[in-house]
């Protein structure tokens, strides 16, 4: 059913402009809506359908993804969707198809998702989150992630057509952990920008180039994965004793305490004030999973 009938893209704005497009070529057809008319026009040129509302185009796509606002849009757009679907294939109507899945990829708030699929989920139709990440860049390139909540059988039918915009398709469990898992996604990004202003505050006074700094922690990042590459372990709890990893984490809490040190004193000595930096030593160990080390005596 996936890659017969048509997919469905509402919202074509930053980001789902190119997502839609990476549809251009589904085997189904893509069929797309936007508020604002002109949005459709460059994915009518690559042969997209444009439909004149959601309802329209509720009635022909088997997959319908929403990329939208906020949460008031995503409402608006998933009851009219689902109201269609229910009516072209409600009680009394021969049906063995499975039921339509409208995939929500914007980020919305926490019980948003859930409610929407309390509400609106049914036999003919299936309500998930799809939240993604990887920005405007990710979505014109296809390296988009992926944070999928929904049933497993959703999320199967839904890989392949994302995987046109997404090198990963990552399933985080049922309707709304997908949100959970933006969420906790989009707290380290912006989290780590307030860390980078103090960087640069400390950088400042110190007299250095910002844009060469800059440079060198994309470059760096690139190589290690950033933050990314410490998340190993399947639990917060702390490190066992005969725990593999121990060794490792035993050395880049050495790293990082020693660095971190070294951080704290170059501001003391500039005059510069960085909380982040002082509550990162003092809560560095316990987020690896290990005590913090003992002063030598």
């Amino acid at each position: 059913m996936t890659g017969r009938v048509p997919f469905g893209f509402v919202g074509l704005g930053q980001m789902g402009q190119p997502m839609a497009s990476r549809l251009a070529d589904w085997p189904g057809g893509l069929i797309v809506y936007d508020a604002v008319p002109a949005r459709m026009e460059p994915l009518q040129a690559g042969g997209a359908t444009a439909a004149t509302s959601v309802e329209e185009l509720a009635r022909s796509a088997a997959i319908i993804s929403v990329m939208v606002r906020d949460d008031d849009q995503v409402r608006a757009v998933v009851e009219e969707a689902a109201a269609q679907i229910a009516a072209t294939r409600g009680p009394g109507v021969p049906d063995r198809a499975a039921p339509h899945v409208i995939a929500i990829h914007s980020t919305i708030g926490l019980g948003t998702a859930r409610e929407l699929a309390a509400r609106h989920g049914s036999a003919e139709v299936e309500i998930v989150d799809a939240p993604v990440s990887g920005g405007f860049m990710g979505a014109r390139d296809g390296r988009l992630a992926v944070m999928f909540g929904g049933s497993r059988e959703a999320y199967e039918r839904c890989r392949d057509p994302f995987g046109r915009w997404a090198d990963l398709v990552m399933y985080m469990g049922p309707a709304g952990a997908g949100t959970q898992a933006k969420l906790a996604r989009n707290l380290l990004h912006f989290v780590a920008f307030t860390a980078a202003a103090e960087a640069q505050r400390l950088a400042e006074a110190a007299g250095l180039d910002l844009r060469k700094l800059a440079r060198v922690v994309r470059h760096s990042d690139a190589v290690t994965g950033g933050a990314g590459s410490i998340m190993l372990r399947p639990t917060t709890a702390p490190l066992d004793a005969a725990d593999p990893l121990r060794e490792i984490l035993e050395h880049v809490r050495a790293l990082g305490e020693k660095d971190l040190a070294l951080a704290l004193e170059l501001g003391a000595c500039l005059g510069v004030d960085l909380p982040m930096a002082e509550y990162a030593m003092a809560n560095f160990a316990a987020g690896l999973g290990l005590p913090a080390r003992k002063e030598p005596e």
